[in-house]
């Protein structure tokens, strides 16, 4: 009977939990959760798709919520409405501005420089603090300047 009753809790927790996670003031982060998202012109699967995203991970700023609706706007400015369920509350920054940026093995640019990323590499946000966010692509991790990471700071 405790087994049952457990099972029961742990399975409506893992449902809820990503309702409750996108049930948040807006503006605020999210990521693309899908391998695929359709960016539509409103709130409805009925309404014309404007664009198709195919890169899991991408940040967006979510600034509007309808029932079961986003309205997103992305690193490029676009805006348009996605289904709730293929985004993510998890934290992703994509790399910003021109040239090449450092992952360094510090917060502080005199620290070692552990790898070079270009413009548009998207990554797993961590913690940011004094302008420095530790900020992770696969097996590497670092900390790069926050002014250099769409995602990173205030929506």
């Amino acid at each position: 009977m405790f087994a049952r009753l457990f099972a029961f809790f742990l399975l409506t927790a893992a449902a809820l939990t990503p309702l409750t996670a996108q049930e948040r003031e807006v503006p605020y982060w999210a990521s693309i959760r899908a391998t695929e998202l359709n960016l539509r012109v409103g709130p409805s699967a009925d309404y014309k798709i404007d664009w198709v995203y195919r890169r899991k991970g991408l940040p967006v700023k979510v600034i509007r919520v309808m029932e079961g609706w986003r309205l997103i706007e992305d690193p490029d400015g676009t805006r348009g409405w996605v289904v709730q369920r293929l985004l993510t509350p998890d934290r992703g920054a994509i790399v910003i501005g021109e040239g090449e940026s450092a992952i360094y093995a510090d917060p502080n640019a005199t620290s070692k420089v552990k790898w070079r990323i270009e413009p548009g590499v998207v990554g797993k946000l961590g913690d940011c603090e004094q302008g420095w966010c530790e900020f992770s692509v696969g097996n590497r991790a670092g900390y790069v300047p926050q002014q250099r990471l769409w995602g990173a700071g205030e929506p």
